[in-house]
This record gives structure tokens, C-alpha cells and sequence, in this order.
């Protein structure tokens, strides 16, 4: 089987965790902190603060925020359910917004419709690894970018490292946020919030004159990156450029070798991390079947998010969407993925589904 999904450990990632379980440090220490430096020194922002998911990176985004119940946001439906059930949990109000019939991310022009002085933020997915192009709005935007290590738009810029993401640390997430403060105020809210360099700092002194060095003034959570995880992601991180140029190789033999072919084609955009490989699909059920046959993994990934009952269990009023719904489908994509499995895969499409 041609897998969907592979996750890819570098044998450097197994050494750094081994040197980390021997070392002092397993949960928090300085390896979180060495790891969000070589993070910010790849990427060249200045301000992330990792978190222990990528969904406890958008829950941080939406707590700076301060998203609240009955507060209006604008969201997509074709996303990861990690997106929008935060927004269910704050009891927000949740306004879809159609998706762009070409990268499948959400439509700018609906955002631009939709969103009304009462819009308190804008969520927008770089889904599949693509860029959405949603970038001035005068409430903040919240990119979901679990899916685009790489790419940084909006207001705040929430990565993934789970699994099967571009680099894994097993499970794991990064927030980019553009002040000092926003940084500070989010690593208080991931450790209970408090000030964790101040309690390191104080807290004997605290013990042995019976006094508080410390106070809490968030109602933090407990989202921290362990220093175990931290490790795999430094050595991952080294690998960025290498995984980016492979993930493309592969996408482009796609891309070369589906054009032309009637009833499919390959969804992509302006900037790409290539996470996944989505093509629109005439008859998906029969390709789906065909694929399998040939010992081709595919999945739709994606479901949207809008029919499940928590988020109101109906089709919202997107055309695009609906008429998309039951055509889009992904084909493997991963460092697993040789060019040989590329281009047979190509070949069964074109022999017809």
C-alpha cells in the first residue's frame, strides 16, 4: 500500500530524545526553549511560544483574543474540527464562510461580505499546506497554519506538529504572535498562568520565607511543549528545507502528469508547503475504489465541519462548498513517497476510474 500519510522521525530526532531522557529535563526545560529559538531563527519571526498541540496553539490565540460568548466569528467549514470546536466551547457565534472554488481555503470575497462591525475575529486555514489569501480586515485573523509549517499571515499564526505533520515532535504546536506582550501573556496562559522563569527563580525563597514571589492573573491552562517533544523538533526543524523539497518534487509529478486528464485535477495555489495532495474529482466513490484496488491509500481528510451535529448539524448556504462537497479527495504525499510511486499513481488515473 502507497500510504496517505507516513510520519517521518530523522535518526538525529531518536538521538536527541535519548540525550533527553537522560538528562534532567523531560518535561518543560531548555530544550523548549532552544527549540523556539531555532524556530524563530529558521522562520525569521520573532515572537512563538510552543504549546503541547496545534490546537491548544489556536485555543491561545483565541484566549488573546478574548472571544467570548455570543461574539461573531467568521470561520471555514472545510477545515480539522480542532479550528472551530474552541469557538463552540466559548460559545461564540459562528458565521460560515464559502471557500474559493480553486484552493478550496476560504473565500476572501465571502469574508468580505460577511463580516460586519459586530465580527469580533476572522479564522482563516492554509488547508492542504496552501496559502488563503484573507490578509486586511480590522479584526484580528487567526491562520491556521497545522497544516502549512512555513507560512505566517494575520494577526496570529497557529502551527502543528502532530504526527503526520510536516515535522512531528509526536504531538505538538507553535504560536506566532507579532509583540512581546502577546508572547508573555501566552506563556502565562499555556502553565497555569504563571510566570514560570519567576517561579523557577523565587520559588525556594518563597518556602523559606513563607511569602508569595509570584501571583496568577490569567486563567491559564496546562498546554506546555515538553522538553522530550522539544527535542524531536529541533532535529526536525533541520530537516525543513529537505521535507519542503521533496513534498514538492512529488506534488509536481503530480502536477504534470494529471494535466490534461478529463474529470480530475489538482488543487494548488499562489505559496504551497505541500502537506497535502487534493485533487477535484468527477465520480470520487469509483476513483476511490480504483485506488484502493491499486493498493493506493486516499482519504477525503477533510470533512466539513458544518453538518456535525455540535456545530448545528445542517449544510450552511455555500455554493462553492456544496458543490465541491462530494468531489474533493487526497492521494499520497509524504517523504515515504518515492518518484516511481508518484508516477505509477499517475498512471492508474490516466488508465480511468
Amino acid at each position: 500500500m502507497i500510504d496517505l500519510f507516513y510520519p517521518y522521525v530523522p535518526r538525529e530526532a531518536i538521538e536527541e530524545v535519548v540525550d533527553t531522557l537522560h538528562s534532567r529535563f523531560v518535561g518543560q526545560g531548555p530544550r523548549v526553549e532552544q527549540f523556539e529559538k531555532d524556530f524563530c531563527n529558521l522562520f525569521g519571526v520573532r515572537y512563538a511560544v510552543s504549546l503541547n498541540s496545534g490546537t491548544s496553539a489556536l485555543e491561545t490565540a483565541y484566549d488573546l483574543i478574548g472571544l467570548k460568548e455570543d461574539d461573531e466569528v467568521i470561520t471555514t467549514p472545510l477545515t480539522c474540527t480542532a479550528t472551530n470546536l474552541p469557538l463552540v466551547r466559548r460559545k461564540c457565534k459562528i458565521v460560515w464562510a464559502d471557500i474559493d472554488e480553486n484552493t478550496l481555503c476560504i473565500s476572501p470575497k465571502d469574508v468580505e461580505f460577511k463580516t460586519t462591525p459586530n465580527t469580533k475575529a476572522i479564522v482563516q486555514v492554509h488547508l492542504g499546506g496552501i496559502k488563503s489569501m484573507v490578509q486586511y480586515s480590522e479584526a484580528p485573523i487567526v491562520s491556521d497554519a497545522c497544516q502549512a509549517l512555513g507560512i505566517f499571515s494575520g494577526d496570529y499564526s497557529c502551527f502543528s506538529f502532530q504526527a503526520i505533520k510536516h515535522i512531528t515532535t509526536g504531538d505538538g504546536g507553535m504560536l506566532v504572535v507579532h509583540s512581546e506582550r502577546q508572547r508573555n501573556e501566552a506563556k502565562l496562559l499555556r502553565w497555569f498562568g504563571i510566570d514560570r522563569d519567576k517561579k523557577i527563580k523565587n520559588d525556594w525563597q518563597a518556602y523559606k520565607e513563607r511569602r508569595m514571589t509570584f501571583d496568577i492573573k490569567f486563567p491559564g491552562m496546562k498546554r506546555h511543549m515538553t522538553d522530550i517533544a522539544a527535542a524531536m523538533g529541533i532535529a526536525g526543524l533541520k530537516h525543513y528545507e529537505d521535507i519542503i523539497s521533496h513534498r514538492q518534487n512529488i506534488f509536481g509529478i503530480y502536477k504534470n502528469g494529471l494535466q490534461g486528464i478529463d474529470g480530475i485535477r489538482l488543487v494548488d495555489g499562489i505559496e504551497n508547503t505541500y502537506w497535502l495532495a487534493t485533487v477535484i474529482v468527477e465520480r470520487r466513490d469509483d476513483f476511490a475504489k480504483m485506488m484502493f484496488a491499486e493498493d493506493i491509500d486516499t482519504n477525503m481528510v477533510q470533512v466539513r465541519n458544518d453538518i456535525y451535529k455540535i456545530f448545528g448539524g445542517r449544510r450552511a448556504e455555500l455554493p462553492i462548498m456544496n458543490e465541491l462537497e462530494d468531489k474533493y479527495i487526497s492521494i499520497p504525499l509524504n517523504m515515504k513517497v518515492t518518484e516511481d510511486d508518484a508516477n505509477f499513481i499517475v498512471s492508474k488515473i490516466k488508465g480511468g476510474w
